[in-house]
C-alpha cells in the first residue's frame, strides 16, 4: 500500500466557489476542487496555496483549516491511500486560468448550489458543505470582510 498526502482549498470570492473541470484524453473526469501533493519541505498550508495557484491561477489566502478527506484508489499492482487536508480560502478576484498540463480544461467561480451539483466526488461535496457553512458563519459575524485578501 502507498500512502499519499495532498492539500487543497475551497476558494470563495464574493460568495462564489472556485471549481476546475478535468478532461483527460477527451474523457470526462469531472469538476473538482484544487488540490495536490505535498512536496518535500512544504507545510500543508504552503502546499494548499501553491496547488490553488498552479492549478487555477487564482490568488487566495488561507482563512482556516476545514478538515481532512480520505479515499483510496488502485494503481498498477498497488493501492493508494490518500489523505487530503482542506483549507477555507478567500480569493482575491474572479480570475482563474486552468492548468492545461494537469488536463484542466475549464475553471470558474460558481454559486453554492451550482458548485455542489457540479462536483464529481462525494468527499469534496462534504468538504464544500463544511467550508461554505463556515464562510456563512464568518460573514454573519462580520468577520469575513475583515479578512485581508
Amino acid at each position: 500500500m502507498i500512502e499519499a498526502v495532498s492539500c487543497g482549498g475551497v476558494v470563495i470570492f464574493r460568495g462564489k466557489i472556485l471549481l476546475l473541470y478535468k478532461n483527460y484524453r477527451n474523457r470526462y473526469e469531472g469538476w473538482v476542487l484544487p488540490k495536490g501533493t505535498v512536496e518535500a519541505g512544504e507545510t500543508h498550508e504552503q502546499t494548499a496555496l501553491r496547488e490553488v495557484k498552479e492549478e487555477s491561477g487564482a490568488d487566495a489566502e488561507i482563512i482556516e483549516y476545514v478538515g481532512k478527506s480520505t479515499y483510496s484508489f488502485l494503481v498498477p499492482e498497488d493501492k493508494v491511500e490518500k489523505d487530503v487536508h482542506w483549507y477555507l480560502m478567500k480569493g482575491r478576484s474572479y480570475f482563474s486560468k486552468p492548468q492545461s498540463e494537469e488536463y484542466f480544461k475549464d475553471s470558474g467561480f460558481y454559486k453554492y448550489h451550482e458548485a455542489i451539483h457540479l462536483l464529481k466526488f462525494s468527499n469534496e461535496k462534504e468538504i464544500l458543505e463544511k467550508a461554505y457553512a463556515r464562510y456563512q458563519e464568518l460573514r454573519h459575524e462580520g468577520k469575513w470582510d475583515r479578512q485581508k485578501a
